[in-house]
């Protein structure tokens, strides 16, 4: 398997390298089929012989991958194509279920010119399988299947939320409800740190620095594992028991942003900045984002994201907005009428009512776009609001 990972990191490599000498040249791209005529030479040649002994499907799904990634920097949605470094992301795809086959009764998967061989049945794979991906992490192999199934479009009974993101409490709901943060990064930090101090003191390259790299590795794979199994489990929660999900809208890579500045500028508080930096991205606020749009659309519930502006400013009883509101991170003191709650709790119920209106305001363009006759239903929707 990693030698068919190699193959298939070689000729990505040398495809982009023949891509990247004709852009310099002025030259047109070559597109996917020149290049799986190319590859074909490339199999037969003497001097790379030992591409023939992978099978030629994962060899062409390099080059899809390569024109596909083209595709995606010429329309701005990602840079320019990178070359694969050995040893990290090692995997190779099958796309063609003809070529495989799964026996989940036995655990067992048969690959072409790999045979047969036993894996742990993690979950049940229902559906038509259309393609299997092999990948290797930390030393361990997995293989990752595509089915394709058809699913009813669910009607969600739930309710209205709104979220509001913090550090203190990962996430707090409108119904007062709220999650304390894992920090698997913290929990982990003292390990690591050990752990690459010892790796730094090796000689790079030897069999103690590999074994000792491996360590390391698997340490930032339990942090990974950690944190993205919190996440899927709170968005799980939040996504079946409620229909509609209001968020912020937060910029977190904006966030996130260092704040040293530069020679000529320095920033401010950029060690208390820099803590705060750590602790977003520990939490990984824009993955718990992902999930539970995608997870609250899949069980027929609605995902509204807000602007955050002033959420956790104005108080829900009078709407008055006023910096004075919130004088410190835990407690929403209102200068007007005197109402007292928890900050995090405030901009909770804030976010769901800007994402009712939201919601309201829509419909209504919806509606008066179409139709005059049904304003009432939309003003009173708005009132409910």
């Amino acid at each position: 398997m990693r030698a068919y990972s190699g193959s298939c990191r070689y000729v990505y490599n040398r495809a982009l390298a023949l891509q990247k000498n004709r852009l310099e040249n002025g030259d047109r791209l070559i597109r996917y089929v020149e290049l799986a005529k190319m590859l074909t030479g490339w199999r037969n040649d003497p001097d790379t012989a030992w591409l023939a002994e992978t099978p030629c499907h994962p060899l062409q799904q390099c080059l899809k991958d390569l024109d596909r990634a083209f595709d995606n920097r010429f329309r701005k949605r990602s840079g320019f194509p990178r070359f694969k470094r050995k040893g990290r992301r090692e995997s190779f795809r099958y796309p063609d279920p003809k070529q495989f086959r799964v026996e989940q009764g036995n655990s067992r998967v048969f690959l072409p010119k790999l045979g047969w061989m036993r894996y742990r049945n993690s979950r049940r794979m229902e559906g038509e399988l259309k393609n299997i991906t092999v990948y290797e992490r930390c030393g361990n192999w997995y293989m990752s299947v595509q089915v394709e199934m058809e699913s009813a479009v669910p009607k969600h009974q739930g309710g209205v939320v709104g979220l509001d993101m913090g550090v203190v409490r990962f996430v707090t709901l409108s119904d007062g409800t709220h999650h304390e943060p894992v920090n698997s990064f913290r929990r982990h930090e003292n390990g690591l740190r050990k752990a690459q101090q010892s790796l730094d003191r090796k000689v790079k390259g030897s069999n103690n620095w590999k074994r000792q790299h491996l360590r390391v590795a698997k340490i930032h794979a339990r942090i990974a594992d950690v944190r993205s199994d919190y996440l899927h489990k709170i968005s799980h929660i939040i996504s079946k028991n409620h229909a509609v999900v209001c968020m912020e809208d937060l910029k977190v890579r904006d966030m996130s942003r260092s704040s040293r500045g530069t020679r000529e500028n320095p920033g401010r508080n950029v060690r208390v900045k820099s803590r705060l930096n750590k602790a977003i991205l520990d939490q990984g606020w824009g993955e718990f984002r992902r999930q539970l749009e995608y997870k609250t659309l899949w069980r027929g519930g609605l995902f509204v994201a807000v602007p955050a502006h002033h959420t956790s400013q104005t108080c829900p009883a009078c709407h008055s907005t006023s910096p004075d509101n919130r004088t410190n991170q835990s407690t929403f003191r209102c200068t007007s009428c005197g109402f007292k709650e928890n900050a995090d709790l405030v901009g909770a119920m804030n976010v769901r009512r800007a994402g009712l209106a939201r919601i309201a305001c829509e419909v209504n363009d919806a509606v008066m776009s179409s139709a005059t006759g049904t304003r009432r239903n939309v003003l009173t929707l708005q009132n409910a609001a």
